[in-house]
């Protein structure tokens, strides 16, 4: 990418070569390459390596690689337009790679530079395997404790860096629009809370965040999510009737093996309690119910033994192995002060949902087995082979107390950002009532609350939900 000239303090020396860029008045040198381009239909895409702290506190030494993908379209490339940062959901899951312009993304580049950033841990921003875990760092201790640096806080600060070093100062101050799907909702509010100098305007999809007033919300959210999870399992079975039947045989198949459960290629044991998880991605998304049904119909061959088709879709239904922040880190996004303690296996055992819940007993009863939500378990560390070398570390997490904050509810209170939502009713992963709680104190956020979508609406409908979202927080659309 060409010197821009814009700013004295900003220099870049071309693609391939490392750039000392000022991001911030101390005069803190940042590493910064540009790493060359490409094009895929209707799109180029720059990329761009940054060295960011892994603790910006400073207080733990260390430095981590972070990834970043600008996008724009050809027509578009040589034009000063506004940037916006898109932070998807997760934890622990990389930025899209844009193969075209669709979607969201093409309608986004009509108006915007677009940034994808590899969340750290994620992608290619230093990334967490299940290999690479324990190789550095070798005892549960030193994994929790480097884990402890890859929250929505940290997240934040890696992309003021990224903003301070990659938007021009007189490009709207040098500050940028936000897009957060999911948990990419969570790390707005959050970056509402840390540096919300840093933004022209908020957008949220499917992702504002619980109780943001709370120390540590999770046993509420499994609450409200298992209710709303059922009420999901109950359309499935209206759908799908002949369902109930078919889980039930399965569940009964898995249950009399030896090892309760079938061993599985990959080392996974396939117990009734893993086969509960699918309802993580068939129940919540577009298009899941049929997907979840297609799956379900190929368990068993000609002699009723386990499928090899079966077995192939339900560990590519699995991202423990690929992503194995979103196990490890998962109930901490909610954690600011307190432990969340295993929150999803401990509701689970209440008396509402334990034998609701309980997929054996259901079979035996003769009552349909429901499937499980977005819940991470302490026993998928033992039926996941990917996750059990990390067992311990996970351990720690869950009872790690002095867990920093996410959220400035003063900052929240007194917010200036224009910020619109798309709130889904419905939503199988962040729940409406919570959002509530935290909506009341986030001072001029502007909702589109809606039942028309599952939590997959940029996904399913992406160009309709970021127009809307851009009318709202500009005053285009004016709500009662």
């Amino acid at each position: 990418m060409a010197d821009d000239g814009h700013d004295a303090k900003r220099r870049r020396t071309g693609a391939n070569s490392p750039v000392m860029a000022l991001v911030d008045d101390s005069e803190v040198l940042v590493a910064h390459t540009t790493t060359g381009s490409f094009r895929v239909p209707g799109l180029i895409v720059s990329n761009h390596i940054f060295k960011v702290p892994l603790d910006h506190s400073g207080e733990e030494p260390g430095e981590i690689e972070l990834f970043v993908r600008e996008v724009t379209t050809p027509v578009n490339a040589t034009r000063k337009l506004p940037y916006l940062l898109y932070l998807q959901g997760g934890p622990g899951f990389e930025s899209p790679r844009p193969t075209e312009a669709s979607g969201w993304l093409k309608t986004a580049c009509n108006s915007f530079r677009v940034v994808l950033m590899d969340q750290r841990g994620t992608g290619k921003s230093s990334q967490v395997t299940v290999k690479n875990l324990g190789r550095h760092h070798k005892t549960p201790e030193a994994q929790a404790k480097y884990l402890a640096h890859f929250r929505a806080d940290s997240i934040v600060r890696d992309a003021e860096v990224v903003r301070k070093s990659l938007v021009p100062r007189d490009n709207y101050s040098g500050r940028w629009s936000l897009l957060g799907q999911s948990f990419g909702g969570f790390c707005t509010l959050t970056y509402l809370s840390i540096a919300p100098e840093g933004l022209i305007e908020a957008l949220m999809t499917g992702g504002i965040a619980p109780s943001v007033h709370e120390a540590c919300p999770a046993d509420q959210v499994y609450r409200a999510c298992y209710r709303r999870v059922m009420t999901l399992n109950q359309r499935y079975y209206t759908r799908f009737p002949g369902d109930v039947a078919v889980v039930q045989r399965i569940v009964s198949y898995l249950a009399a093996q030896p090892e309760g459960g079938v061993r599985l290629p990959s080392g996974n044991l396939l117990t009734p309690r893993a086969l509960q998880t699918l309802g993580l991605s068939g129940l919540g998304s577009g298009g899941g119910f049929e997907r979840l049904h297609y799956l379900l119909e190929t368990f068993f061959d000609t002699d009723d033994e386990v499928n090899p088709t079966f077995v192939k879709g339900f560990e590519s239904w699995q991202s423990w192995e690929t992503n194995p922040l979103y196990a490890l880190l998962h109930e901490a996004i909610y954690c600011q002060g307190a432990p969340s303690r295993w929150a999803a296996q401990r509701v689970r055992e209440e008396p509402e949902f334990a034998a609701a819940y309980d997929a054996v007993g259901a079979a035996v009863a003769g009552r349909p087995v429901l499937f499980t939500g977005e819940m991470v378990y302490p026993w998928m560390f033992e039926d996941f082979a990917a996750l059990r070398p990390y067992a311990p570390a996970a351990h720690l997490l869950a009872e790690k107390a002095d867990w920093g904050a996410l959220y400035d509810v003063q900052a929240l209170q007194a917010n200036v950002v224009p910020v619109a939502a798309a709130t889904y009713v419905e939503d199988m992963y962040v729940d409406y009532e919570l959002a509530q709680a935290t909506v009341r104190h986030v001072r001029g956020l502007r909702q589109w609350m809606t039942s028309e979508y599952k939590h997959s609406g940029i996904r399913d409908d992406g160009v309709r939900i970021v127009d809307r979202l851009l009318s709202m927080v500009r005053d285009t659309i004016l709500l009662d």
